[in-house]
Order: structure tokens, then C-alpha cells, then sequence
């Protein structure tokens, strides 16, 4: 895997581990009277990517995209606690969905206002004309391909909460990496007994965390709250 290659207007994928850190922390600290917060910092771990990813692509700044972030998981928030959320509007996928091409759209026509007014200016367009038409299927196919590419980025995120520091390592040095058993020994020290027990243990546990989260989009809004 080539981690570090930028991707459209995205920072290279290290900062933006850096970036998505740093926007964690932020919103848990306005969660903090909430409860249950070890939750929505799971939420937000698991769901973060596909949010920024469409932001982005949707013409959004960095900066924008982020608040679009933030903005999305406050309001599943707010919603969560008003039991706001009708199970019969469909799965979980598609109401996390409405809500971040609902923030995208509040980010545009943030945008507009910021920009002076154009109509001043004969035959000229007003900024509203460029906030882009969220519910157009385009859109809808760019949040599937997302959500699917999330999937195995999250899962990832979820292991490597379950196992040891070390463990990982040595996984991603043999699975993802690509490095054979006998490399991984003589890099990190281990024993090739290691190797294979890390590599059987952590795949197992992707590939549990990662049926998890599919058969989570498929399932009412309330059952992630």
C-alpha cells in the first residue's frame, strides 16, 4: 500500500491522519458533557473518512470539509438524544448520508454569504448558483464507492484498538506492507512463530470488525447511537 500518496485535493494520507486527530479531539471536547462519550469517539473513528472524502469531492476546502465533520456528528448527536431518528426512513447508510450532504450544503451556502455579492454586477451569477445539487445520483454513487473504500480503512482503525502496539507492527510489516515472514523476523526481532500467530490473529479480527461495519449500513440509524 502506498500510504502516503495524496489523493485528488487531499493532503498526503499521513497528514491527514494528523488532521483527522486533531478534529477528534476537538469534537469530544464539545461532547464532553455527553454521555457515553467513548461511543461517539468510535463513531467519529469509524466514520470520519467517508464524510471528509465526499466533502472534499464535492468542491468543499479543507478547513470546510473538516467542519462538515464535525458538524455531522453533532448533529447524530443532538438527534440521538431527541430520539429524533425514524427507523422506517431507511438504513443507516443512507441517513448518515442525508445528513452529510445536508452539512455540505450548509458549508456552500456559508461560503456565499462570505463572498461578496455578486448580483451587484450586471449579468453576473449569485455565489448560490455554484452550492452544488447534493441529492443528484452522482453524488449518492461517490458516497457508496466511499463507503465501501471505508470499510477496511475502519475496520483497520478498530483492530488496531484491540491489540497490542507491537502486535500491529508486526502485522503491518508482513500483511499490508507485504514483507515476508523471514523479513519481518530479522527486522523486528521476533520469532517467525510471531509472525504467523499476528498475521492469523489480526485477519481474523479485521475480518470480523470489518462484517461488522457492513452489516452496520444496512441497519436502522438508531442501532449505532
Amino acid at each position: 500500500m502506498d500510504s502516503d500518496a495524496p489523493q485528488g485535493n487531499e493532503p498526503p494520507t499521513g497528514d491527514l491522519e494528523k488532521f483527522a486527530e486533531h478534529t477528534r479531539r476537538s469534537l469530544i471536547l464539545k461532547l464532553s458533557d455527553w454521555q457515553d462519550r467513548k461511543s461517539w469517539d468510535e463513531f467519529y473513528r469509524t466514520y470520519w473518512r467517508p464524510i471528509y472524502s465526499v466533502a472534499i469531492q464535492s468542491g468543499l476546502r479543507e478547513h470546510e470539509a473538516w467542519d462538515v465533520v464535525q458538524e455531522v456528528v453533532i448533529t447524530i448527536a443532538k438527534q440521538s438524544r431527541k430520539q429524533a431518528y425514524d427507523p422506517k426512513r431507511g438504513s443507516f447508510k443512507a441517513w448518515l448520508w442525508k445528513i452529510t450532504s445536508w452539512r455540505i450544503s450548509d458549508q456552500f451556502r456559508a461560503r456565499a454569504k462570505d463572498t461578496s455579492s455578486a448580483s451587484d454586477i450586471p449579468g453576473s451569477s449569485s455565489p448560490l448558483d455554484f452550492v452544488p445539487d447534493m441529492d443528484s445520483p452522482s453524488f449518492e454513487d461517490i458516497w457508496d464507492k466511499e463507503w465501501q473504500d471505508n470499510v477496511m480503512k475502519a475496520a483497520l482503525d478498530r483492530v488496531k484498538m484491540k491489540i497490542s502496539p507491537r502486535q500491529f507492527q508486526i502485522f503491518d510489516y508482513n500483511v499490508i506492507r507485504g514483507m515476508k515472514p523471514t523479513e519481518v523476523h530479522r527486522k523486528l526481532g521476533v520469532s517467525l512463530a510471531q509472525v504467523y500467530l499476528a498475521k492469523h490473529r489480526v485477519s481474523a479480527l479485521l475480518k470480523k470488525e470489518a462484517a461488522y461495519i457492513r452489516s452496520q449500513g444496512d441497519q436502522p440509524g438508531q442501532a449505532h447511537l
